[in-house]
């Protein structure tokens, strides 16, 4: 029968583009021959724990290689672990995390799904809650699954290894998260599980009991976890290091141009869809001219999120503000009451220009708050306004606000 997907090893290329690792790639390429014969898509996992209300650009990844296979004709199941969640995966992680609510992970999941649409075709993905089948497994059920791996097993995990050395904790719950996301993969008969490189303990052991019941195993397909803006640590909130999926235009820009310049390159074949015989090019005018190159990287991931038009005017305010040290046209305002005592740190986390009064504190001590371009660093400072009046608070490098009475 005549088939509509790419040639195998067309398919390849796109699946191969920033992976670090596919186990095995022989048995992938197999997938792909008799998918292509019989014109059944493959059933390509992903699963999330939804932890976080908010994406960035490191989540984008993996969700971008999701959204390749669709574009090669394959079927996407994105799950939401919001049973899994519950239990929490300790992966990265040298302490077991706090459980979040079952309210919080569907806040959560919905947030999640809302941001991930932007990158994948929302009407072509499958999505479930392995709550779903989870959920319905008794305490035999359990104990039968934790039948299939041992203890010695589960200690050559990485960080499981290194608390047990260190002699931290863990839980014996931890031991189950790996055989929760494996069911996972038997439950949906997955043809591919993807993840990052942390991940990877975790998609053998769906390989590992996809075999035991007779399935055929899964591949495992893994992606590199994206550096932060800093170059040193991964991308997280927790370092603010990241670019948020659902930045700002003009945020977006200016963060993407903060990378080290040995980043350049890698951002532009994991984030962007740039062609993949232009990236020799730009690895080269990554190191021939950095300064343009960043530009150009910024104008190409906020033009994905933003739209042309949007990054345009990115660049155009980052010249103004940043380079020309100016001031933006199109400031947002906030009313202040006239003649009433304003302490400037919580001011500045109820606009929402600092998370929290500690993160709004950090920033006046380091110099990074000016009111009408004088930088204020006392953290105790005070100001009122009157009718009138028009002071500019200017937060970090890209935030401006018109303070008016």
């Amino acid at each position: 029968m005549s088939s509509t997907f790419l040639p195998v090893e067309e398919q390849l290329a796109v699946i191969r583009r920033g992976t670090v690792e596919i186990i095995p790639e022989e048995e992938l390429k197999s997938k792909l021959e008799k998918s292509r014969q019989s014109g059944k898509p493959l059933r390509i996992k992903l699963g999330c724990d939804p932890t976080r209300p908010d994406l960035h650009l490191g989540h984008s990844v993996i969700l971008r290689k999701l959204r390749q296979f669709q574009d090669l004709g394959h079927h996407a199941i994105l799950i939401i672990g919001d049973f899994t969640t519950l239990i929490g995966d300790p992966t990265g992680q040298n302490k077991t995390r706090p459980a979040l609510t079952p309210e919080e992970i569907k806040k959560n999941g919905e947030s999640y799904f809302k941001q991930a649409s932007k990158i994948l075709d929302a009407e072509k993905t499958e999505i479930v809650y392995n709550s779903e089948w989870l959920g319905t497994m008794g305490f035999a059920d359990v104990i039968k699954l934790a039948g299939h791996m041992t203890v010695a097993r589960m200690l050559e995990r990485d960080d499981f290894s290194k608390r047990y050395t260190n002699n931290e904790p863990i839980s014996l719950h931890e031991f189950l998260y790996p055989l929760a996301q494996g069911q996972d993969s038997v439950h949906l008969k997955s043809d591919v599980e993807l993840g990052g490189t942390d991940q990877k303990f975790n998609l053998l052991v769906g390989r590992q009991l996809q075999k035991d019941v007779g399935q055929a195993p899964q591949i495992c397909l893994m992606m590199p976890l994206l550096v932060g803006t800093d170059g040193t640590q991964k991308m997280s909130k927790s370092y603010d290091n990241y670019i948020g999926i659902d930045e700002n235009p003009n945020d977006m820009y200016g963060k993407s141009l903060s990378i080290p310049d040995d980043l350049i390159y890698t951002y532009f074949e994991l984030l962007t869809d740039v062609a993949t015989e232009e990236l020799p090019k730009l690895a080269e005018k990554a190191k021939q001219d950095p300064r343009n190159a960043k530009h150009d990287l910024a104008f190409t991931i906020t033009k994905m999120y933003h739209g042309e038009e949007a990054a345009n005017a990115a660049r155009e305010h980052f010249e103004k503000t940043i380079i020309n040290k100016g001031i933006p046209d199109d400031m947002p305002e906030h009313k202040l009451n006239v003649g009433e005592e304003y302490q400037l740190i919580p001011l500045i986390k109820d606009i929402g220009f600092a998370p929290s009064n500690g993160e709004a504190r950090r920033l006046v001590q380091q110099g990074g708050v000016s009111l009408n371009g004088e930088t204020i660093t006392d953290t105790n400072f005070m100001f009122s306004i009157h009718t009138g009046d028009e002071l500019v608070l200017k937060v970090g490098k890209r935030k401006f606000i018109k303070l008016i009475g």
